[in-house]
């Protein structure tokens, strides 16, 4: 065989292998639940119930779930008022983020620790990590890699999103009930109508 119908023969090959193999190496899903870099939290990733295409991320453990009184901790820097009371163990953090061009998912983080919320892309190139990489101001950026857990630790919310036992999604995020199946609630001092 010449050496030019060798390579054009390996060429061949290795285009048919990559086509039966499914093409080209596809990034990992970032669905799962992932311990933090500090290992201070568990976060559970998942298609969010409003939007299936977007990816959402809810708090389901903590290192240190009790404030320094013994309670729960709460979301106490919150911005939004209403939002201050609630438990940040089960609280969504990753806020409908949208897949890009590149196969990653991009949009806002809250953090509860100071209440602020940032631009953050997240990206899985192999199926036991999970890179987060947050920026202040599009200037200030860092990275932290997560890594997956499937045993469920002590104290981890193990319920589905939005169970009694699983965490919350914010109402934006949350399932909206299908058209016609939730009873209207008549205003009040208005009775309901006859059935």
């Amino acid at each position: 065989m010449t050496p030019i119908l060798t390579r054009f023969a390996t060429a061949a090959l290795v285009a048919l292998l990559a086509y039966a193999c499914g093409g080209p190496a596809r990034a990992a899903e970032p669905v799962g639940t992932w311990l933090t870099e500090d290992g201070r939290a568990r976060v559970r990733t998942e298609p969010c119930a409003a939007d299936a295409a977007r990816l959402c991320g809810t708090v389901v453990w903590l290192q240190k779930p009790l404030d320094e009184d013994g309670r729960p901790r709460r979301d106490r820097y919150n911005p939004d008022p209403r939002r201050q009371a609630r438990p940040v163990l089960g609280h969504q953090m990753l806020l409908g983020l949208g897949a890009t061009a590149e196969g990653r998912y991009a949009g806002r983080i809250y953090n509860g620790d100071n209440g602020k919320f940032y631009d953050v892309t997240v990206w899985s190139e192999t199926p036991t990590a999970l890179t987060v990489k947050g920026c202040m101001l599009t200037v200030f950026c860092g990275s932290q890699t997560w890594t997956r857990v499937t045993e469920p630790a002590p104290g981890q919310l193990r319920g589905a999103t939005g169970a009694p036992d699983g965490p919350r999604l914010d109402p934006e995020w949350a399932a909206r009930p299908a058209v016609g199946t939730a009873p209207k609630t008549p205003p009040a001092g208005k009775a309901a109508p006859a059935q």
